[in-house]
């Protein structure tokens, strides 16, 4: 049996999300008081945790409010950049340690010349959205990273997260779109500059979170959850939200982090093996679409009738999902609990319910206590409507957003 709830807790957070959620740029984020509160719920409800797990971590929202709350966290995403910008927020540092490698990087920044050799090197796409005296600056100050901090060490993130977030404003990209476009009247912001100031908002968000640095065990893996075979179960809580399949291209968002950082040659390419990929894979056999749950069938033959690739993509999507709820019920300890934020989404006028799909998936792995909770998107920026290049608006003529979203709970006994 699912229990339908209207706690309107979930809706709003009563504290001020602190800065370090806010040191990188991250599309489609909860917000903080939901791992808290996931927290507080599941310790009134006789969860011991000692450990927090998010099993698509991105950008690490979890991952630092667990560590707040003095718990051990575990995570995993298949995304290199998400998992730079999760590793950066949960990691430990000394000011004064940021304030010397800020100076030897702008120090050396000035003393670095570029020669014709480094720009053969440069990646086509990256030419594309930059123009040369930024590429310019950016090989340099990436050259200054390098040579001035230790590969591995933690500090050397610290630089490279911040790097990463000034792409986008010094680059010609559409800003507050969540799809790739140049925007021909933009004004690119100086390279060196953005970077003193991204420096300054980082450092600044280190400094207040330094009261919550704790001994507790932070561990965050960068491969695709379900290739993962732990020996034993990982975790007491597990709070995470599952990318949305019709909704946003990460490797597209990410591409100028992923190409910049080297972590692809192809931007593409981070499309492999993520969850839902719709991209360059073998047809999916009618077999393993008649292993779908009860929606997710349902929702497979109404997109047929309208798109059969997406079609394709939603179904390999769903039957991750399943997996994913078997392989979370398998990393609880006993007695512990999930908790999956899930929005409902559609395509050409057909409704895709993934909230429903997911306690049927939570049913058949085995979750009991099986509980359904409506909150209200409470992020401004998440309402109400979308032009046609992904940008908000208020323009009630464009395509309406989601407003709400699901909190779906199950406990493992």
């Amino acid at each position: 049996m699912v229990r339908h709830s209207n706690d309107s807790t979930w809706n709003f957070g009563d504290k001020k999300e602190d800065s370090i959620h806010r040191i990188h740029s991250y599309p489609a984020k909860f917000p903080a008081f939901i791992t808290t509160k996931s927290l507080q719920y599941a310790e009134e409800n006789g969860v011991e945790v000692r450990t927090v797990a998010d099993v698509f971590c991105g950008c690490g929202t979890t991952a630092v409010e667990a560590k707040k709350s003095g718990k051990n966290f575990w995570g995993c995403d298949i995304n290199p950049v998400a998992t730079l910008i999760a590793r950066t927020k949960t990691g430990n540092y000394r000011d004064g340690t940021l304030e010397r490698y800020f100076s030897a990087i702008e120090n050396r920044f000035y003393s670095i010349k570029t020669t014709e050799e480094d720009y053969r090197e440069v990646n086509d796409r990256i030419r594309y959205w930059f123009d040369e005296k930024n590429i310019e600056d950016l090989l340099r100050l990436k050259r200054a990273i390098s040579m001035e901090v230790p590969s591995r060490s933690l500090y050397r993130k610290f630089f490279l997260c911040a790097f990463s977030n000034i792409l986008k404003p010094t680059s010609r990209w559409l800003m507050k779109s969540i799809k790739s476009q140049r925007d021909p009247h933009k004004s690119r912001r100086n390279v060196i500059e953005s970077f003193e100031n991204q420096f300054e908002l980082m450092r600044k968000a280190n400094k207040e979170s330094e009261s919550s640095i704790s001994n507790k065990s932070v561990q965050i893996v960068k491969r695709n959850f379900l290739a993962i075979r732990p020996r034993k179960p990982l975790a007491d809580l597990i709070v995470t939200s599952p990318p949305y399949v019709t909704s946003y291209d990460y490797a597209e968002i990410h591409q100028l982090s992923a190409l910049w950082l080297g972590f692809v040659s192809d931007y593409r390419d981070l499309r492999k093996n993520m969850i839902g990929n719709q991209y360059g894979l073998k047809p999916l056999p009618e077999s393993d679409t008649e292993k779908l749950c009860g929606t997710g069938r349902k929702t497979y033959d109404d997109l047929v009738q309208v798109d059969k690739h997406k079609a394709v993509s939603v179904a390999r999507y769903f039957l991750d999902m399943e997996k994913t709820a078997t392989k979370c019920q398998n990393i609880l300890n006993s007695n512990g609990m999930a908790v999956f934020i899930i929005g409902n989404t559609q395509y050409k006028g057909t409704k895709i319910d993934n909230a429903k799909h997911m306690t049927e998936c939570m049913k058949k792995s085995g979750f009991q206590d099986i509980e359904i909770n409506r909150r209200k998107i409470s992020s401004k920026t998440m309402t109400p409507y979308r032009d046609s290049i992904g940008r908000f608006t208020k323009d009630a003529t464009k395509r309406k957003v989601y407003s709400q979203e699901f909190v779906v709970m199950g406990r493992k006994k």
